[in-house]
Formats: C-alpha cells, sequence, structure tokens
C-alpha cells in the first residue's frame, strides 16, 4: 500500500522535491505551491484529508503550520544546513565572491559555524538570523539592508524576490541528498503514526433508549453491532476515538446520550488484536459501572485506565469535523461549508445544484461529495427533482453531519 506526500513550498522547488520523492517505491505526491510563505498554513489545512504526511521544502512554511496547528499529519522539511550550504558556498566563491563574509538567514549560527569550520573556512565576519517564530520575510529583508554589502544567502524566495536587484542573492535551494534524508525521517513517522492509529478500539455501551448510537459511531468513524445481554458494541481505531476524545480526556457522546437516558455506562478498549481490545473493554465497562450511572472509562495496556468526562458538546458530527473529514476525503473547510447549507435549507432536502453552488464546485464534483457521505452515513438520497430541461434529473439530498 502506498502512501502519500504533500509536497509543499513555492513553485520553483516543489517539482524538484516531488520528483525526489517520487523515485521512492510506493510513494506519491500532491503538489501544492505558494506565491509567499505565509499562504501554507491554510494549504495544509484545505488539503489535509488528502495525504499521509507533510513534507515542507524548507523550515520556515513548515514552522508557520505548525504553530498555526494546522499539522494534522506526520511532518517534516528539508533542512538546508550542511551539504546544501556548503554547495552555496562553492557556487558564490565562482562567482567571485568573499565567502567568509555573508549575510544569511533562517539557519542557525550554530550550524553555520559547524558547516564553515568543516570547510576550514573563519567565521568572524558572518552575519546570520537564524529562525524564530516572530521572524518574517520582511524582518529578513531588513536584516540583510542594513548591514555591510555582503553578498546574502537566503532560504526565502520571497526575501530573493526583493533583493536580487540590490545585492548579490543566492537562494539555497534543497539538495537530492536532503530531501532524501528528509524523506526518510518522514516515512519513518508516518508508519509509526499509522500502525499507531490503526490499533484497534473497541467500546462496550450499556444503554437504554438507542436513539442517536448509530450517528455517534459514525462521528467516530466506526460501527454499530449489537453485543450480548443488550449491550452495544462500537467498533472503530485508535486516531478517530483520539480525536474525537480530545486526546483521551472527555467523550462527548457521554454527554448526549446522557441527556436521554438515566444511565449510561461507556467501557472502550485499545488494543493490537481485536481480542486484546475486547478484554480491555469488558476491564473498562466493569470500572464505568463501579462509578456511577453515568460513567465512560478508556482501558489501554498494562493496567491503564483512564476515566473519560462528560463534556457539552455541539451536535454528533458537527463535533467531530475532522474525524469526518479524514473519513470520507473531504476538507474540514468543505464539511462547514456543507453544514451552513443544511441549516439555511432547515428540514428541506438539497438538490445537486443547490450544494455545488454553496461549494462553488460543478456538479459532478457536489454528486462525487454526496456519494461519498452517503457511503459514510452522513448523507442520504430522498427523491429526484425535474430541473426543467432536458438534462437529468437533480438528485434530492437530506444531510446528516
Amino acid at each position: 500500500m502506498g502512501i502519500v506526500i504533500g509536497v509543499v513550498g513555492p513553485h520553483d522547488l516543489v517539482d524538484d522535491v516531488a520528483a525526489v520523492c517520487e523515485e521512492q517505491p510506493g510513494v506519491s505526491t500532491l503538489r501544492l505551491d505558494y506565491d509567499h510563505e505565509s499562504q501554507a498554513p491554510a494549504i495544509v489545512e484545505a488539503h489535509a484529508s488528502a495525504v499521509e504526511g507533510w513534507l515542507f521544502t524548507g523550515i520556515v512554511p513548515y514552522m508557520l503550520s505548525r504553530d498555526a496547528e494546522a499539522l494534522t499529519r506526520p511532518a517534516a522539511f528539508v533542512d538546508y544546513s550542511g551539504a546544501t550550504l556548503l554547495s552555496a558556498l562553492v557556487r558564490l566563491q565562482h562567482e567571485g565572491q568573499d565567502v567568509t563574509r555573508l549575510s544569511i538567514d533562517t539557519l542557525s549560527a550554530a550550524d553555520v559555524n559547524t558547516t564553515f569550520a568543516e570547510a576550514g573556512l573563519p567565521t568572524a565576519e558572518l552575519r546570520t538570523l537564524p529562525y524564530r517564530p516572530e521572524m518574517t520575510s520582511k524582518k529578513a529583508i531588513a536584516f540583510h539592508r542594513k548591514g555591510p554589502a555582503h553578498a546574502v544567502i537566503t532560504c526565502l524566495s520571497s526575501v530573493h524576490e526583493a533583493l536580487r536587484d540590490e545585492l548579490h542573492v543566492l537562494r539555497l535551494v534543497p539538495s537530492v541528498h536532503s530531501v532524501r534524508v528528509a524523506l526518510r525521517q518522514l516515512m519513518l513517522t508516518a508508519e509509526g503514526q499509522a500502525q499507531e492509529d490503526a490499533q484497534i478500539a473497541l467500546g462496550l455501551i450499556e444503554v437504554a433508549n438507542e436513539e442517536g448510537l448509530l450517528r455517534e459511531a459514525t462521528a467516530l468513524g466506526g460501527t454499530l453491532a449489537a453485543f450480548r445481554g443488550g449491550t452495544h458494541l462500537l467498533v472503530t481505531t485508535r486516531g478517530p476515538l483520539h480525536d474525537a476524545t480530545g486526546g483521551f480526556t472527555g467523550l462527548p457522546m457521554l454527554g448526549r446520550l446522557a441527556a436521554q437516558n438515566d444511565a449510561v455506562r461507556v467501557g472502550f478498549g485499545l488494543g493490537r488484536s481485536a481480542a486484546e481490545a475486547e478484554s480491555l473493554a469488558r476491564r473498562a465497562l466493569a470500572r464505568a459501572r463501579r462509578i456511577g450511572e453515568v460513567a465512560a472509562v478508556l482501558s489501554l495496556r498494562a493496567d491503564t485506565d483512564i476515566v473519560l468526562e462528560s463534556v457539552t458538546s455541539a451536535p454528533a458530527g458537527a463535533q467531530n469535523l475532522s474525524v469526518i473529514a479524514r473519513r470520507v476525503g473531504l476538507s474540514v473547510s468543505t464539511l462547514e461549508k456543507l453544514l451552513e447549507a443544511r441549516a439555511a435549507a432547515g428540514e428541506e432536502p438539497l438538490t445537486t445544484r443547490e450544494i455545488a453552488d454553496r461549494l462553488g464546485v460543478q456538479q459532478r464534483t457536489a454528486r462525487r461529495m454526496l456519494h461519498r457521505l452517503e457511503l459514510a452515513g452522513l448523507a442520504e438520497r430522498t427523491g429526484n427533482l425535474t430541473s426543467g430541461s432536458s438534462g437529468r434529473p437533480l438528485t434530492l439530498y437530506r444531510l446528516a453531519l
């Protein structure tokens, strides 16, 4: 089974980095370029459901995305120190520049000094501006302008564009070796995350009124079945459960079910096999019974039990858009627009044309999205509406997000 890597960077770097990634068997890429590094977080958020990992062409777009809390998948960036910086020095020397007098941004002083020491070059007249969260391209430009008219090494395309007519500027670009190192690191992280997220999570639920249980299971990306003794079995995996519980802290579905039942007890077990998960779920349910009428417990290996708090939340589905987005392959922003369309329609079903108009897409794209939601139990066909022309009838859908 292959892995899809989202490659994020400026226009002229993304294709080269993606091509190196695709040399690796089983790796395909989604090429996502930007005009300015500040656009990286929005790009990541819009395409999160389409990739298993992110590879950034440099540290700046990576840090911007991380600080914006947009990274919900494993991520890595291509490092420009070491061999990449050394090759830039060789190029500058060939161009007749004094490589002992440089103005360098983004790279740390320690990395720069190490590379220069390995090359036997002095560092006394180097100026460095290491990356910090508060650093912007404007600040980097000002840093280079205020110093002596040394040659400039930058990691930012925006800085290169601003200064290339004023100073001798060389923009660092990822070396093939650096890309391969970053990709290897990313794949190891993504593989570990995938194995962890794929751990089986079984929930045993004791509740008299079954209303809403199916929707809760769907919001957790799982399935629901009858168990023995009137107990219900919810089957999902670690990833969706982790997201829906805020990192295994609170269980929103507990509060929603308690609003319709005097007693609700939930026991989740997380294991590497179905048998292990079921054994842990039984232990969790037994402890939930001892706690009280409304309780939920998650049992892990090594005799670890976590009491999940009952929290007030939005209805199932609306609460867990990130889980649903991952399951159906749509972005969170698309799901939010669908929620707005459902709210505007009230109790009335929506046509494929209305949904296409709301999302700003073609009808065939809207039909594909609705088909995904239908397979996930989040949309239901309620009939057809003649469009009044010779075209195909418009299908009516009721959204259950």
